[in-house]
């Protein structure tokens, strides 16, 4: 990590904010360029009013130095020490040419707290001594105890103001790769659940589908050849959509040209259920409400906590039935999936502690959700979700 950034984030390239026009390039920024301007005009004005009450006049010369002081400020941030020197040397010429007692003005302190910002202890320490000491050297009359203790006040509040800015950039830059880990881990976490429901449920259809062919190879070769085929459509439809989610590992590697289909969604639902019937599952998918669009988030969680919840009422629930219920609520979404089994519905767990579970909690609590799972009264195990929507277009609250 490198705190050795400019202060304010101005570019000089072309296309950047405060970059001049394209084709032509400054050896500053439009941010440098205005710290000198608003430098030297308050320099400017401070000689103003004590020349007047000191002279009755405002000297030429001084006034002219006094702008030329600030033109080093431009290269503060590509050569700290070298502007710092220009700036102390203009002020010491300014301090023998004009009568007028000149201390820690504001082009020296932007100066000196760039180098304080930019460079190491060792050289902000000699680089502090001598800016407080430069300032004094040539005035007339000579300076006072109360100028030397104003002049080292002056640099240890530049060394502090640069010392807590330093800090604070070096805790926003530790957040923000905080942030960015967990950004990552969220979305390994993610994929994780992807890859999870995938596998699970495409490979227990395939499972079950091989199953039901072998048991009718003397039998119907029709059943055969429909179980096959599903069999065929399930592995596809697998590879496909974990192509689709490792292309998001490998994403910014390479181009890809071809477009990836979209991700699955509540239209995919009459799918997922005549699959889980091909599959033995009798199951029934019912729709409550108005349909109304929904994002494709949405849309997504609803279809993976359906195939989740189909999954494992295939492997645990035996000779059972199923029902898919969707409801458009007017500020929400309920999806719930129950059968008639005699297991609990995952894995002999009523609490539901397994992976699968863990994904559709995550998914539901992402959206402020509620899920509530367990074995029914009557028999049978019962997975229910409401996410919360606007009434407007289905749009998340």
């Amino acid at each position: 990590m490198s705190t050795t950034r400019p202060v304010g984030g101005g570019s000089g390239a072309s296309g950047a904010p405060g970059a001049p026009p394209s084709g032509e390039t400054l050896p500053w920024t439009r941010n440098d360029g205005l710290v000198a301007v608003g430098a030297a005009a308050l320099d400017l004005i401070g000689f103003t009013l004590s020349s007047h009450a000191d002279l009755g006049y405002v000297p030429a010369a001084g006034f002219a130095l006094l702008v030329v002081s600030a033109l080093p400020l431009l290269a503060r941030r590509r050569a700290p020490l070298s502007a710092l020197a220009a700036v102390l040397l203009v002020n010491l010429v300014l301090n023998l040419t004009v009568p007028v007692s000149q201390h820690f003005n504001i082009t020296v302190v932007v100066a000196l707290y760039t180098v304080v910002r930019f460079r190491g202890r060792v050289v902000t320490a000699a680089a502090t001594l001598v800016a407080v000491a430069m300032p004094l050297v040539g005035q007339a009359p000579p300076p006072t105890v109360v100028d030397v203790l104003a002049n080292a006040a002056t640099g240890v509040l530049v060394l502090i103001g640069a010392a807590v800015m330093n800090h604070w950039q070096r805790d926003i830059e530790a957040k923000r790769l905080l942030l960015a880990d967990r950004a990552v881990a969220d979305e390994r976490r993610r994929i994780a659940r992807e890859l999870h429901d995938i596998v699970a449920h495409h490979i227990t259809t395939m499972q079950l589908m091989a199953g039901g062919a072998r048991a009718n190879l003397a039998g119907d070769p029709e059943v055969v050849r429909e179980a096959l085929v599903t069999l065929e459509g399930s592995g596809r439809m697998a590879l496909r959509e974990m192509r689709q989610l490792l292309d998001v590992l490998r994403a910014g590697d390479e181009s890809e040209d071809a477009p990836t289909a979209p991700q699955p969604g509540v239209g995919d639902l009459e799918r997922i259920v005549a699959e889980s019937c091909r599959a033995g599952l009798p199951t029934a998918l019912e729709v409550r409400g108005d349909e109304r669009p929904l994002p494709p988030s949405v849309g997504l969680t609803v279809f993976r906590i359906v195939q989740e919840a189909l999954t494992n009422a295939r492997k645990y629930a035996g000779e059972a039935r199923a029902t898919v219920q969707l409801t458009y609520e007017p500020d929400g979404l309920a999806v719930e999936v129950s059968d008639d089994g005699a297991g609990s519905g995952f894995g002999g767990s009523a609490s539901g502690s397994g992976y699968g579970l863990v994904g559709m909690r995550e998914r539901v609590a992402l959206y402020g959700g509620t899920l509530e799972t367990g074995p029914q009264e009557e028999g049978g195990f019962r997975v229910s979700a409401r996410l919360p929507l606007k009434a407007e277009e289905g749009v998340l609250r």
